[in-house]
């Protein structure tokens, strides 16, 4: 489908994170969720996270520029036929990269049908 509007996807992610459970989003350490067009290396890449995963950060990590999470509009749009579809995926997509910066691998995510 035609890419939705910047600011309507954002307010899609901004949802998304809202439907992570309080204790979890707690939990997020040095992390800012951000909203690209695409990646401009995999232009198909719906999310990445770009950080130090949690169970890597040993008792010197401080003082870091914030983890990044990257949701991108225009991939994410590409592969879906409706807003409704648009709505789940983002959901999708930012669990995913959370899961990330928990640690969780692909091959995880994938076990467990956030993949």
């Amino acid at each position: 489908m035609k890419p939705l509007p910047r600011e309507q996807f954002e307010e899609l992610v901004a949802d998304a994170l809202d439907e992570v459970p309080a204790e979890l989003m707690a939990l997020l350490d040095n992390v800012v969720v951000l909203v690209e067009d695409r990646n401009p290396d995999e232009p198909e890449l719906l999310g990445l996270y770009e950080g130090l995963a949690l169970p890597e950060r040993g008792w010197q990590y401080g003082g870091e520029l914030p983890d990044r999470i990257m949701i991108y509009r225009e991939a994410i749009c590409d592969i879906c036929e409706t807003e409704d579809d648009v709505v789940e995926e983002v959901m999708i997509t930012v669990v995913h990269e959370i899961a990330h910066h928990f640690g969780v691998s692909e091959e995880r995510l994938h076990e467990l049908g956030w993949g």
